[in-house]
């Protein structure tokens, strides 16, 4: 592993960052905290399919964390990783969302400069049928 982080240890950090951006009050909520969690060229498969760039991330998070009345209530489970490079780690888990929505995540994070930070992201919704 690299720079000698044991599994267990990359696997802690990279769950307590998971799922991404739903922890405003660790992570802080400005357009500058946001983009310090993102590599410079991230971008997002939604769980409808649509591909969203950094900036349409951001600016869906900026108008979230500033409603008063936006809930946010979710539960992890599954986490599973693997290196795929130098620094670069696939982070899998599955993400319940208000008790009813559940969708398989996928997140791409590389270590840069120490700091972690998101490449790619991706969510699909799990049917019933597949449970």
């Amino acid at each position: 592993m690299t720079q000698g982080l044991s599994y267990a240890l990359i696997l802690a950090e990279l769950k307590s960052r998971e799922p991404i951006f739903h922890h405003p009050e660790k992570f802080g909520k400005t357009r500058q905290d946001i983009e310090a969690q993102m590599c410079e060229e991230f971008w997002e498969v939604g769980a409808s399919g649509n591909v969203y760039t950094k900036q349409d991330v951001i600016e869906t998070l900026l108008t979230r964390y500033n409603d008063k009345n936006y809930q946010d209530i979710w539960e992890t489970s599954d986490f599973k990783f693997t290196q795929i490079a130098p620094d670069h780690y696939l982070l899998t888990y599955i993400l319940v969302q208000n008790k009813i929505r559940r969708t398989q995540r996928s997140t791409i994070w590389r270590k840069i400069t120490g700091e972690w930070k998101i490449m790619y992201h991706q969510g699909t919704i799990i049917e019933e049928d597949k449970l």
